[in-house]
Order: structure tokens, then sequence, then C-alpha cells
């Protein structure tokens, strides 16, 4: 993997001014992935986005850990029957516009 297209975590830390000991935790409870090429630690692009609101909930809303890995799992349910929602309703409509 090609760390050109990676956020190194330091520099992502220093940015949000939180410590980095936050995004550890964060890989500990499995809410991300720490890729670690040549000692350094990583970030995926396009993981920042869930990173950040995990950020806001800690520092801003004063969220524990804990809560926030009930919040991810939560949101992540409710995206899923989201998906399956719009799925059945899609099914539904050519169903009826068969019917007519």
């Amino acid at each position: 993997m090609n760390s050109k297209n990676l956020i190194q975590i330091k520099q992502f830390c220093l940015h949000h001014e939180i410590e980095n000991t936050f995004i550890t935790e964060l890989n500990n409870y499995g809410l991300v992935e720490i890729i670690i090429l040549d000692e350094d630690e990583y970030l995926q692009p396009e993981k920042l986005p869930t990173v950040e609101k995990m950020i806001r909930m800690h520092y801003d809303l004063k969220i524990n850990l804990e809560g926030i890995d009930a919040i991810y799992h939560l949101l992540n349910k409710i995206e899923v029957l989201q998906q399956n929602l719009n799925t059945a309703q899609n099914k539904l409509r050519l169903f009826e516009h068969y019917q007519i």
C-alpha cells in the first residue's frame, strides 16, 4: 500500500488538536483501522469523515468511547435498514407498475 494515499495520524491529530491516543482508542474499539507503514501510523482517506464525526462526538458532545461505539453501530444498523427499505420500496413500485 502506498503511503501517498494515506493520512498520517500524527499530522491529522496536530491539525485537529487532539491526542494520538484518541485514534489508538478508536482502533482498540474496532471503529477505525490504523495502517502501519515504515513505522508510521496512517488512516484511510475515505474514513476521515467518520473519524471527524467521532472527534466531534467525543470532544464537543463529551460522549465517551463506549457511547461512540454504541452510536456508531446503531447508525450503521440504521443505514443498512434504510437501504433494505429502499430496495423493498423499489420492488414494490415495480410490482405495482406491472399490476396496472
